[in-house]
């Protein structure tokens, strides 16, 4: 029994092979790192979750190239192009249109995700990418990470609620692929809470969803409160409790693109148990079966049980 949507098993199911992303980095920056919103960008990043990532300078083709040589060894034949770094629609109009009708041209190619924030969605972008999304499909992930208004401000996340839910409908009404971002174990929140975005995110109507620990990383704002002691890190079985509760708590249909994620371990302060990708993944496959989670089981369109 699969206890929950994967990606994995979605794309199989779409394209009747397993396909790979691939990230890459358009060379972006955020309103929250340029000044236009603050200059020390979230309180959690230390570069843009683009630590992995291949730059792409005027020639995407050149770069997706690059980034495939990489996974070559596995025999992969189809790709995502994943523009993870920073905010992929924080650009000129024709500069995205430049970069992305580039990469949505390469024949490897089978969708574009671009990793984005909900204020920098305006009508032309919005229309660029649903003109995009006639060529291949577009993905468009957005970092929520909390619906707590408490919360966002002390991460900085630098946009409210009304935001999201604007950018979500204006996405959704053009057919667009919205895969939504939340963080389970921000200081101050309870697993109430955590689960509360699970559930709103749950009945927005967007088509995913990535499920992210809180890690600590070098040279954060983050990492100089959790030093100071103002808060922990969660521990793997607190982790794998919450986020059980989450999958129960979304609605069946939804694809779960992640379920946990793993920094740079050059970087990684804490959880420290986080660094053992395989062991952490075994760990919450093993409480699935053992705990009989079932994606949706508490889920009730409009409400949860």
């Amino acid at each position: 029994m699969e206890h929950y949507r994967s990606l994995n098993s979605t794309l199989q199911e779409q394209f009747g092979e397993k396909v790979y992303k691939l990230a890459l980095d358009g060379g972006f920056t955020c309103p929250t790192r340029d000044g236009t919103k603050g200059t020390g960008g979230c309180i959690f990043c230390a570069g843009g979750s683009g630590d992995f990532s291949i730059p792409v300078g005027e020639d995407a083709e050149e770069a997706i190239e690059t980034a495939k040589s990489v996974v070559a060894e596995k025999g992969a034949r189809k790709f995502i192009a994943y523009y993870q770094s920073y905010t992929g629609t924080y650009a000129p109009l024709d500069r995205l249109r430049r970069l992305y009708t580039q990469t949505v041209r390469h024949p490897d190619i089978v969708a574009l995700s671009i990793g984005t924030r909900p204020d920098c969605l305006g009508e032309e972008t919005v229309a660029l990418l649903s003109e995009l999304n006639t060529v291949k499909p577009v993905w468009i992930e957005l970092g929520l990470q909390t619906i707590h208004p408490e919360t966002a401000a002390y991460i900085r996340r630098g946009y409210p609620l009304p935001v999201f839910d604007d950018a979500i409908r204006r996405l959704l009404e053009r057919g667009i692929t919205v895969v939504v971002h939340m963080i389970i174990g921000l200081p101050g929140e309870t697993p109430e809470m955590i689960c509360r975005t699970a559930e709103y995110i749950g009945r927005s109507g967007v088509q995913g969803i990535k499920l992210q620990l809180l890690h600590v990383l070098k040279g954060t704002a983050l990492a100089d409160d959790y030093l100071a002691g103002k808060f922990r890190a969660l521990s793997l079985e607190e982790y794998i409790d919450i986020m059980e509760q989450c999958i129960e708590r979304l609605p069946p249909e939804m694809v779960v693109h992640r379920l946990t994620g793993d920094g740079a371990k050059r970087s990684l302060i804490a959880p420290l148990w986080s660094a053992d990708k395989k062991r952490v993944l075994n760990e919450i496959n093993r409480a699935f079966e053992r705990d009989g989670i079932r994606q949706g089981s508490k889920f009730v369109h409009g409400a949860q049980k």
